[in-house]
C-alpha cells in the first residue's frame, strides 16, 4: 500500500477513535460560538455604540457652560508741529468669564429626539439577538457538517477495505480457476473509485473543519453526535407561525424602528415652533492706559477692573427657512412609510422560513426512518449476494453493486441525521427562539440593557462602563 493511502487510513482511524470519545458536545460548541464570535461581539460594540444616541439627544435641553478669555494691547504714537514734544500712549486689558446658554423649549424636538433614540436602541437589541440566533445557527451547522464528513469519511474507509478484500478475494479465485480476469478488473476499478472518494471525502472532512474553527473559534477536536432541540420545538407549524409574529427578533427590531421614525416625524414639525432659550454670563476685566510713558514712570498709569454680569434670554418665532423644513418633514414621513412596508416584508420572510424549517425537518425525520430500513435491507441482501457468489449463483459485479447500495444508503442515512439537527435549530431560529439562555448554554448571558442603563442619564465622563 502506498504512503499517501496509509495517511489516509490513518486520518480516518484517528477520527473514529475521536468520535468515540466524545468529548465535544453540541451545546459546548453552541456556548463557544456565543463568547468567541467575532461577529456578535462586533454586534454587540455596535449596540453599545447606539446606546450613547440617548445621552447626546438628552443634551439638547441640558445647560452649556464654557468659559471665555480675552487679551488685548495697543501702543500709539502722537507727532506734533512746531517743536513741540510728542506724546506715546499704551492700554492693555484682559478679561475672563463663564457663560451659560439654556435652551427652555425647542418645539418639543429634544423630547422626541430622546424617543425616538430610545426606540433606536430598542431595534438595536433585537437586531443583536437576530445576530445571535445566526451565530447559534451556523454553528449548529458547521458542528453538524463536521460529525456528518467524518462519519462519511469512515465510512468510505470501511468500503476501501471492503474492496481490497473483494479483489484479494477476486486474485484468489482467478489463480484457481474459479474466477475471470473480467472479475479481478470490476473489484480493482471499484477499489480504485473506492480510494478517490475517499480522497474527496477527507477534503470534505478539512473543509468542514476549517469552518468549524471560523465559526466557533476553537478546533474541532472529538465531536459527540447530537440530537435537534425536540422539546423547544413547536408541536405544530400553525403554533410556529404564531410564535414566530410574536416573538422573531427581526420582526420586533422593524415594529422598534417605525417608533423611532414616527419620533423623527414629530422632531422635524418642531422645527417650526417657537424657540426659547435664556444666557447668562459673568465678565472679569482688567484694563490698563499709559499716557506718555516719557514722564516719571506709573505717573499717568490708569488701572481699572470691571466685574460684569448679564442675563438675557431670546424668542426665536421661524416664518421661513427657504423650504428646507418642510422638505425635512416630507422626508421623515416617506422614511416612516418605507419602515412600516419593511415589517410586512420581515413578517413574510419569517413566515417564508418557519415554512422552509419545517418541512426540512419533517422530511429529514421521514428520510432517517427510510434510509435506515434501506441500509437495513441492503446489508441483508449483501449478505445473501455474498453466499451467493460464493456457491457461484453470484459473480463478483453482483457483490460489488450490492455493496454500493450499502455504502450509498449509509451516506444518505448520516446526512438525514445531520439535516434533521440541523433543520431542527433552523425552526428554532425561525420561531426566535435560538437564544443562548433559553438553551442554557451559559450561566452569564451577556445583557446588553446593563451598559444602556449606565451611560443612559450620564451627565460628564470619558470613560466607558467597562473603563476604557
Amino acid at each position: 500500500m502506498r504512503h499517501g493511502h496509509w495517511s489516509a487510513v490513518l486520518l480516518v482511524t484517528s477520527m473514529l477513535v475521536t468520535t468515540a470519545a466524545h468529548g465535544e458536545t453540541l451545546n459546548g460548541a453552541l456556548a463557544a460560538a456565543y463568547s468567541n464570535s467575532q461577529t456578535l461581539n462586533a454586534a454587540r460594540a455596535q449596540l453599545r455604540a447606539t446606546d450613547e444616541n440617548v445621552p447626546q439627544a438628552k443634551a439638547g435641553l441640558r445647560p452649556r457652560v464654557s468659559g471665555t478669555a480675552s487679551a488685548q494691547a495697543s501702543r500709539s504714537r502722537t507727532t506734533r508741529g512746531d517743536n513741540l514734544p510728542s506724546s506715546e500712549a499704551r492700554t492693555g486689558s484682559l478679561g475672563v468669564g463663564i457663560e451659560l446658554n439654556q435652551t427652555l423649549f425647542d418645539g418639543f424636538r429634544t423630547p422626541n429626539n430622546v424617543a425616538a433614540a430610545r426606540a433606536q436602541v430598542l431595534a438595536s437589541q433585537e437586531n443583536l439577538a437576530n445576530s445571535e440566533q445566526n451565530v447559534l445557527l451556523d454553528a449548529a451547522t458547521a458542528y453538524m457538517n463536521v460529525v456528518r464528513d467524518r462519519r462519511i469519511a469512515a465510512l468510505r474507509q470501511q468500503n476501501l477495505g471492503f474492496l481490497q478484500e473483494q479483489v484479494r478475494a477476486a486474485r484468489a479465485r482467478f489463480e484457481v480457476g474459479e474466477g475471470t480476469r473480467t472479475d479481478v478488473a470490476q473489484a480493482e476499478a471499484e477499489q480504485a473509485l473506492a480510494t478517490a472518494t475517499l480522497n474527496n471525502a477527507l477534503a470534505a472532512v478539512a473543509s468542514s473543519e476549517a469552518t468549524y474553527y471560523d465559526v466557533i473559534g476553537e478546533a474541532a477536536d472529538d465531536l459527540a453526535p447530537a440530537r435537534p432541540p425536540a422539546r423547544s420545538i413547536p408541536g405544530s407549524v400553525t403554533n410556529a407561525f404564531s410564535i414566530s409574529q410574536k416573538e422573531h427578533p427581526a420582526i420586533l427590531a422593524t415594529l422598534h424602528a417605525v417608533d423611532a421614525a414616527a419620533f423623527q416625524v414629530k422632531s422635524a414639525e418642531g422645527s417650526l415652533l417657537p424657540q426659547l432659550g435664556v444666557t447668562a454670563s459673568v465678565q472679569n476685566q482688567y484694563g490698563l492706559n499709559e499716557t506718555d510713558p516719557s514722564s516719571l514712570p506709573g505717573v499717568q498709569v490708569q488701572t481699572q477692573n470691571q466685574v460684569s454680569t448679564t442675563v438675557g434670554a431670546q424668542l426665536t418665532i421661524p416664518i421661513y427657512q427657504g423650504g428646507l423644513v418642510s422638505s425635512q418633514i416630507r422626508q421623515q414621513k416617506e422614511v416612516l412609510g418605507q419602515r412600516r412596508i419593511e415589517v410586512d416584508g420581515t413578517r413574510d420572510q419569517v413566515r417564508a422560513a418557519v415554512a422552509t424549517a419545517w418541512a426540512e425537518y419533517q422530511a429529514a425525520q421521514a428520510n432517517i426512518v427510510g434510509y435506515s430500513a434501506q441500509v437495513d435491507a441492503a446489508r441483508l441482501a449483501l449478505s445473501g449476494v455474498i453466499e451467493e457468489r460464493n456457491v457461484g449463483q453470484r459473480t463478483t459485479l453482483d457483490v460489488l453493486n450490492a455493496q454500493a447500495d450499502v455504502i450509498t444508503a449509509q451516506i444518505l442515512l448520516v446526512g438525514s441525521q445531520r439535516d434533521e439537527v440541523v433543520a431542527g435549530y433552523a425552526l428554532l431560529s425561525a420561531t426566535g427562539r435560538l437564544r443562548a439562555a433559553a438553551l442554557g448554554l451559559t450561566n452569564d448571558p451577556y445583557k446588553p440593557e446593563e451598559h444602556f442603563q449606565a451611560v443612559e442619564d450620564k451627565w460628564f465622563g470619558l470613560r466607558t462602563p467597562d473603563g476604557r
